[in-house]
């Protein structure tokens, strides 16, 4: 049995407000992240009518979200280089220093600064399982990759942003420098 177009009204209402944060913290700008968000919806609702009555509907809009933020993350990688090629090599930063960004947040900005700079795969299955709790398996079929290796990029991004935070005497427990 299959979904009816009809009930698709109730899952916008229900995850779209949780993709667009999903995205926005995925791939940065809220107009590229507004974006996405609509173009998931869009996909899903062309498919919608063939998912199963038992399909876990977040996990497979997450998985829409993110095979979207990886082509866009593909792309502006190479608008970048292309840009950077015209430019004579030279790449544009968007901000003053990576130092004088982080020590203009507070904490909070300071982690999303942090997340914003993981790798990829890092970033997306950290956003996934710590802020909107996606088990692993979920994940790595988000990501293309075992729900192993999910585990280790959710690892990975906590490790880095630990090191982060305690460049800045921000861990818990510890004094700030």
């Amino acid at each position: 049995m299959t979904m009816s177009q009809e009930d698709f009204g109730a899952v916008v209402s229900a995850h779209h407000e949780e993709i667009f944060r999903y995205l926005r913290r995925a791939i940065g700008p809220a107009g590229d992240a507004e974006d996405l968000s609509q173009e998931t919806f869009l996909r899903a609702y062309r498919a919608y009518a063939a998912l199963p009555k038992d399909a876990n509907v977040r996990a497979w809009l997450f998985s829409i979200a993110t095979n979207l933020a990886k082509n866009h993350f593909r792309s502006e990688t190479r608008r970048r280089r292309a840009y950077g090629e015209v430019q004579g090599g030279a790449r544009a930063s968007t901000s003053t220093t990576q130092e004088a960004e982080l020590l203009s947040r507070e904490a909070g900005g300071l982690v999303e600064g942090i997340v914003r700079r993981l790798p990829f795969k890092q970033r997306l299955a950290f956003t996934q399982r710590k802020i909107h709790g996606l088990d692993y398996g979920a994940i790595g079929k988000n990501l293309g990759c075992s729900a192993e290796s999910a585990r280790a990029h959710v690892f990975q991004a906590l490790r880095k942003i630990r090191q982060g935070l305690d460049g800045y005497g921000l861990l818990p427990g510890e004094p700030a420098r």
